[in-house]
């Protein structure tokens, strides 16, 4: 048997214990063979040496992230007392505390993961524009919406725009049933999904509401001054060689654009071709635009994307050069 005693000075009992002691039973309900006591603002762990020590690490990453956080709901409490591999933890806990972008709603951190990713928010940094560039799965548009997120919090712009082209449902969208934005809506969603990711639901809906975060068609920035603003063109190679010209044309003063796009999926028709390739190759040595590639090892989903990428990526070279 041994025991420890965790200080938690630094914190909010009530915060750390949650409310009527709930996050505390988690504890109790996670490491059963322990005997936990609380007393004020200290924790004590009596038991076998091992379960003590699991129990004290998983504590001591939690009185990390809310050192740094804040609350942290019982959720994200319950998940970092039972992750045990790597991934899981560092999703709560930095080792570097630059990479995370944004604090997402119930305390959970989003940040850059990856070599490329990195790469990808400090040319956004430095840069006006940036083209990211890279298969599917490999977070560009997610770190993109990230950046944006983080540049609106920090009061570098009044509002951001998420724009895609509508090229599944054509760009007059006309024929389809409903108003606008049940129309757009399928076409737009991952751009939801990443901004329901880092900003609370209702704070989402009054930035919608107000148009601080507006998401549209590509289609509708034409005529647009686009100032003050971060604006992210996704899906960019299914915009043709005008599209991608007038979306370019938008950008005004204090404006911050990222280009996303997988040149290896065009849908555009066949009569028309991507402007994708064209517009990274006459801009390339501009002062203020940076060129950003992104690939397999950047692949943050499941295990076997990453081989049908490199699978994918081997034909379309293929393809090419045939």
């Amino acid at each position: 048997m041994t025991e420890t005693i965790i200080n938690l000075d630094t914190l909010n009992p009530i915060e750390f214990f949650g409310v009527n002691n709930r996050k505390l039973d988690i504890l109790r309900k996670k490491f059963p063979l322990l005997k936990i006591l609380s007393r004020g603002t200290q924790l004590k762990l009596s038991g076998a040496p091992e379960q003590v020590e699991s129990a004290k690490e998983k504590i001591d990453l939690i009185v990390q992230y809310m050192e740094r956080n804040g609350d942290l709901s019982e959720n994200y409490f319950e998940q970092i007392l039972g992750g045990d591999d790597a991934e899981t933890i560092d999703n709560f806990v930095d080792k570097n505390p630059n990479d995370i972008l944004v604090f997402g709603p119930n305390g959970k951190t989003v940040r850059a993961r990856t070599a490329n990713q990195k790469r990808m928010v400090q040319a956004a940094d430095s840069n006006d524009i940036v083209f990211a560039i890279g298969p599917a799965g490999t977070g560009k548009t997610y770190t993109a919406v990230a950046i944006a997120v983080r540049a609106l919090k920090n009061k570098l712009v009044k509002k951001i725009i998420l724009t895609r082209p509508a090229v599944e449902a054509g760009e007059s969208l006309g024929f389809l049933p409903g108003d606008l934005k049940e129309k757009i809506d399928p076409y737009l969603r991952p751009l939801y999904d990443a901004l329901d990711d880092m900003i609370p639901a209702d704070k989402l809906g009054y930035y919608m509401s107000t148009r601080t975060i507006e998401i549209a068609p590509l289609a509708y920035m034409r005529g647009r001054t686009l100032d003050n603003a971060f604006i992210i063109l996704d899906e960019a190679q299914n915009a043709n060689d005008l599209q991608l010209k007038m979306f370019l044309t938008r950008i005004g003063a204090n404006a911050k654009a990222i280009i996303t796009g997988d040149p290896t999926q065009v849908d555009l028709p066949k009569n028309q071709r991507s402007g994708l390739d064209k517009a990274i190759r006459i801009l390339q040595n501009i002062n203020g635009i940076a060129h950003i590639e992104l690939d397999e090892e950047d692949v943050v989903r499941h295990r076997l994307v990453k081989a049908i990428i490199k699978a994918y990526d081997k034909e379309y070279h293929k393809e090419m050069q045939s």
